[in-house]
């Protein structure tokens, strides 16, 4: 296979779950993040009393680590992980919420996708908290900014 060839497809083109058991297991980690655009009211509901549904941003940072924890359950051909830790970081910014999420494991795969899943069921169970006083929330800029680990070491975005 070259250094270009998708990973997850066999010699004929098939999707396949790539073996790992011949992998070292090492420390991994991997961030991403995202956005929730939301009404100036809903901003200010955040940062005062709350939505009328309860607090938001707690049932966004539990179900981030859900999600986080769910990743093979819902990505077809990602290996179930032993998942270390699951940090869920959300800022309410003028414009919304800032949602980062940091995932760890000593695997022999890494968690690029746990933090991308994270950051998006995140998005979604705060979407589902304020949709009753902002049905224009919205989510934007899901991406990976950092992984750690692995036989590809260490990886920014930007750099």
């Amino acid at each position: 296979m070259t250094e270009k060839s998708f990973t997850h497809l066999n010699d004929q083109g098939d999707a396949r779950m790539v073996d790992v058991s011949t992998k070292e297991v090492t420390v991994r980690s991997a961030t991403a993040r995202g956005q929730v655009s939301i009404s100036a009211e809903v901003v200010s509901m955040l940062r005062g009393a709350g939505v009328p549904k309860g607090d938001a941003l707690a049932v966004a940072r539990i179900a981030g680590i859900q999600g986080a924890k769910r990743t093979p359950d819902l990505i077809p051909l990602c290996h179930p992980l032993a998942i270390h830790a699951v940090e869920v970081e959300l800022l309410v910014v003028d414009a919304g919420v800032d949602i980062t999420v940091t995932v760890r494991t000593a695997d022999r795969t890494g968690v690029e996708m746990e933090a991308l899943t994270g950051v998006s069921v995140a998005a979604l169970a705060l979407i589902d908290m304020v949709k009753g006083v902002d049905r224009m929330a919205s989510i934007s800029s899901v991406e990976l900014i950092e992984k750690q680990g692995g036989r590809s070491g260490h990886w920014v975005r930007g750099r």
